[in-house]
């Protein structure tokens, strides 16, 4: 009550045995209020100085930290027709188990005994080969006896040659002696007719003498014909060395031309045989195709193709597996504003589906239920929903992941930045102001390391 009236009620009504009256004269409870108010002021305003972590938030989901350890699917590589199931949906295999039996739909594979056939015509065009080997190594000693005996006719001519080259030799020397007697004769009987004119001698010894004289004539006569015959072998040798060379250069082209036609028609049959291995490898590879296996160990976790008698094609999805070991990271995407903030080897702290957390982003040393990764990858391309890929690795040094996370489980994702006032972060947010740009100190060391 304002206590403006001049009629006073003190001392004539008990206020106590009324409520209002004690309601209305009682003031401790604004004093408390009024203490409360200025203890939550000065409160709120030490608050505003204690330093606050600043963060950027993201939602990523569970994956693996090897590429090999995400779930994959198998694919069939041939064509066929889905036989027998061996597996399924939910049991573990090993690496290697057979998870279905596929048949064969190509009428070209439907010879039971396709491979011994092919095997059988390989062995043919083998002996095909060592038959055309076995006629080159013929006509190579066919080709060295044929320049054995060139050799052996050559070196025959040579010596007729140096033969005729003596005999003429020899005859020149006849002739040439031939050729003295007649001159000898001749001058004989010159002397033999002037003593015969001056009556020295008698006709009879002029007659003797003439005889004489023809003979040596016929003498030089027989020996010029004799050289001219020699010399006539001569030429002859001569081109008979000529005949030689050419005659056992047809044989010697011949033989060489057919066995380079014999060397093509082996090295086509040997084209043939490795064309024909080759197949003979496609037909054996394929032939284990059939079973289609484990590629690691893990677990069927869904049969695409299903059924008996279903036909599939190249390449198509058969059943997909989850490898039974790996290493998990967590897959972010950030928004190109926040994209200079984050670092390779930053702090992430992670509130995963499904776990009790009590967080508070900006004192992570207070939350309860987080966990700490590192960024160890940082896309240089933006993804297709506008945003930049990070991935996150678990931090050896900070508290261990759940072994009951799942790959393809979320996880909200909190890349710890600067430690900045509350006051600071509040002007900033209330402006509309990004997070700010910081270097940790190693990275400053190392930078101002290089400049030097």
């Amino acid at each position: 009550m304002l206590n403006l009236s001049t009629n006073r009620i003190d001392g004539k009504v008990n206020t106590k045995e009324y409520i209002s009256f004690s309601r209305a004269k009682d003031y401790k409870a604004a004093r408390v209020f009024a203490r409360i108010l200025l203890v939550s002021f000065f409160v709120l305003l030490m608050l505003v100085f204690l330093p606050w972590t600043q963060n950027i938030r993201s939602r990523g989901y569970l994956t693996t930290l090897q590429p090999d350890q995400r779930p994959q699917t198998i694919n069939s590589i041939i064509a066929g027709k889905i036989e027998k199931w061996f597996v399924k949906e939910g049991d573990f295999v090993n690496k290697g188990d057979t998870i279905l039996f596929i048949s064969e739909i190509k009428d070209e594979y439907f010879d039971p005994e396709l491979l011994s056939r092919t095997e059988d015509q390989i062995k043919s065009k083998e002996l095909s080969v060592r038959s055309y080997m076995d006629k080159i190594n013929s006509l190579d000693a066919q080709i060295d006896a044929l320049l054995q005996t060139k050799k052996l006719k050559i070196e025959q001519a040579n010596n007729y040659i140096k033969q005729a080259q003596l005999k003429i030799l020899s005859d020149s020397v006849d002739l040439e002696a031939a050729n003295t007697n007649h001159q000898i004769a001749i001058k004989q009987f010159e002397r033999q007719e002037e003593l015969y004119k001056q009556g020295l001698k008698s006709l009879t010894d002029l007659e003797s003498r003439k005889l004489k004289l023809q003979e040596t004539q016929a003498k030089m006569i027989s020996a010029e014909n004799k050289l001219l015959t020699s010399r006539n072998e001569l030429i002859n040798a001569r081109v008979e060395i000529n005949s030689i060379m050419n005659q056992y250069l047809d044989k010697l082209s011949k033989a060489e031309s057919e066995k380079y036609a014999t060397l093509s028609n082996m090295y086509d049959a040997e084209a043939v045989v490795t064309k024909m291995q080759n197949q003979y490898m496609n037909y054996s590879v394929r032939k284990g195709m059939y079973y289609i296996t484990a590629p690691q160990t893990g677990y069927v976790t869904k049969a695409i193709r299903s059924g008996i008698g279903e036909t599939i094609k190249e390449g198509e999805e058969m059943v997909s597996i989850m490898p039974a070991k790996y290493d998990l990271a967590v897959e972010m995407y950030i928004k190109p504003f926040d994209l200079p903030l984050i670092k390779k080897g930053q702090k992430v702290r992670f509130i995963f589906d499904g776990w009790p957390s009590v967080v508070f982003s900006g004192w992570p040393n207070v939350s309860y239920g987080t966990y700490g990764g590192k960024v160890i990858a940082i896309d240089n391309f933006i993804s297709e929903n506008g945003k930049y890929r990070i991935f996150v690795a678990p931090d050896k040094d900070d508290v261990k992941w759940p072994e009951a996370l799942r790959v393809g489980s979320g996880a909200n994702g909190i890349a710890l930045l600067k430690d900045v006032p509350i006051w600071y972060e509040l002007w900033r947010n209330l402006n509309g102001f990004p997070p700010d740009y910081y270097t940790s100190n190693e990275e400053n060391s190392v930078t101002q390391t290089s400049k030097k």
